[in-house]
């Protein structure tokens, strides 16, 4: 098995990037229902920039990958986004600390940890904890029991998809769409739909890492 090495953490972002930008249009439009509508365009572009601070600056220090891409978010994103997405990336490297799944997963908690403690919100408040956490769950659980990375990531990525679509009928008491109240039920939150595309990235460049 391959190791959770530089080059894997690289491809794991390239892949979120792609698939951010790809998703542009469709996370803007629902920001566009409860919030600002520009998530999907503030997201792409610091993901943009991310991909290209990694090229300019190439490390085979995998905690070294994750914090450039945390202080690329935090200097070119705007709104809430980019100080969330920032320190998940940059409490993921302080974490990180091996080359496997096991220790993928510490730096992944370790990165919703700090999105709880930035954002002071808590799963249920419709946020991209919502994805966030039940993908943590599900790969910790995964880990414990056995499996290898591959799948262990895949069950994340289901359990994302599940957590995004379950703040649908939710209303929002953090961020933005809180401003909405009751309005804000009947809309899939942004940011768990970017949270997993950040976990499906996770389970497509890592599938075959150790």
């Amino acid at each position: 098995m391959s190791a959770v090495d530089a080059a894997a953490l690289t491809a794991w972002v390239r892949e979120f990037a792609r698939l951010v930008h790809e998703q542009r249009d469709a996370l803007t439009q629902l920001d566009a229902a409860i919030g600002d509508a520009d998530h999907g365009a503030n997201l792409d572009r610091g993901m943009t920039a991310a991909v290209a601070a990694l090229e300019a600056t190439p490390s085979d220090d995998p905690a070294a990958v994750l914090k450039t891409v945390a202080t690329t978010l935090i200097k070119t994103v705007g709104g809430a986004s980019g100080p969330l997405y920032g320190t998940f990336f940059l409490r993921a490297a302080g974490a990180l600390d091996g080359d496997d799944g096991r220790a993928l997963a510490t730096a992944v908690r370790a990165g919703y940890d700090g999105v709880v403690a930035r954002g002071k919100a808590e799963r249920g408040d419709k946020t991209m904890l919502d994805a966030l956490g039940p993908a943590c769950d599900a790969l910790d659980e995964a880990l414990g029991s056995g499996k290898p990375l591959g799948e262990a990531l895949g069950a994340a990525a289901e359990a994302a998809a599940a957590g995004r679509d379950a703040t649908e009928p939710l209303v929002a008491r953090k961020g933005r769409a809180s401003y909405l109240g009751e309005r804000s039920a009947g809309h899939v939150d942004p940011g768990a739909a970017s949270s997993t595309l950040l976990v499906q990235a996770a389970a497509t460049a890592l599938a075959g890492e150790g």
